[in-house]
């Protein structure tokens, strides 16, 4: 039993993580239907700054969680920047060209940061700290949960309900689904549509640099091909849950970190990527938008 509870918390984990990358994918795919191929990239740019600002502080002669705190707000803000700045150049000027140009431009963007980070830092894997503190309170169930998978977890929960919050109940949130819905017509009501796209490319990058610093820390370590990986399972996850739909990218990640967890458990750890994509495949085949997706209405 104890080694059951360990593969769902261990799913649990991977699953949230792949949530808080998803929900930047659906929230740009959601406004402007665009798959922000540069997404990962992010996230890794993100695990990055808090390496230079952990190391930083800690030469300073700070310890413990104030360093964590930090160095995740100085992630967020960067990366937030860096997606702004990414929408600006790469995204905006592709606005009513074809769709498959800004898919292209995505992907070259990705490259390119890659290649960035590459030349910036080195192609090596750096040691990451770990930040987040021990919890004694957990001792008694460590060979079940530690205290950064319980932090991940709290963690996705939290900016998951603050997100839903947003998005229903304020007015940039509901720019945002009036964006969504019909982009034009919220032009004529007096939506600032290129703000609200720009709040989105925001709102996305700053999940992935919470997603970035919160894994590195639980893994310890990173290079500058981290966010392809994680970004291809994040938009595995959102595809699987149902693109453009916020519950639908947590549901996704969480049913991927389930099915990787349980397939590297009780099968092989070689073969938990094969699971995860024919279980996609399996629910696309049933349900092509998704678990919580809904089909487009075709207009006659």
């Amino acid at each position: 039993m104890d080694y059951f509870l360990e593969l769902l918390l261990g799913g649990l984990t991977r699953g949230s993580i792949y949530a808080l990358i998803a929900l930047g994918y659906t929230m740009v795919y959601g406004i402007i239907e665009l798959i922000n191929f540069a997404h990962g990239e992010i996230y890794m740019i993100g695990a990055f700054t808090a390496l230079i600002v952990a190391s930083i502080l800690t030469m300073a002669g700070m310890t413990g969680l104030s360093v964590l705190i930090l160095a995740s707000v100085v992630a967020v803000i960067y990366s937030a920047a860096y997606g702004f700045t990414v929408e600006k150049i790469a995204y905006k000027p592709l606005r009513q060209a074809p769709r498959l140009s800004p898919l292209i431009s995505a992907i070259g963007m990705s490259i390119f940061l890659q290649n960035y980070v590459l030349i910036a830092q080195t192609s090596d894997f750096l040691p990451f700290p770990s930040l987040i503190p021990e919890l004694p309170f957990l001792e008694p169930y460590s060979h079940i949960i530690g205290p950064a998978e319980l932090f991940i977890v709290v963690t996705t929960a939290v900016v998951t309900i603050i997100l839903t919050i947003l998005i229903k109940f304020t007015k940039v949130g509901k720019a945002m689904r009036a964006t969504a819905q019909d982009r034009n017509m919220a032009m004529l009501t007096g939506v600032n549509v290129n703000r609200v796209i720009s709040n989105t490319f925001i709102v996305g990058s700053a999940l992935a640099a919470i997603g970035g610093v919160l894994i590195a820390s639980h893994i310890g370590r990173i290079n500058f091909y981290i966010g392809f990986i994680a970004g291809i399972k994040a938009f595995t996850a959102a595809v699987l849950g149902g693109i453009g739909s916020i519950p639908g990218a947590v549901l996704g990640g969480l049913v991927l970190g389930w099915t990787e967890s349980f397939a590297t458990g009780y099968v092989s750890s070689d073969y938990e990527d094969v699971f995860a994509f024919l279980l996609l495949v399996l629910i696309l085949i049933f349900r092509p938008a998704g678990l919580l997706g809904r089909s487009p209405i075709q207009k006659v």
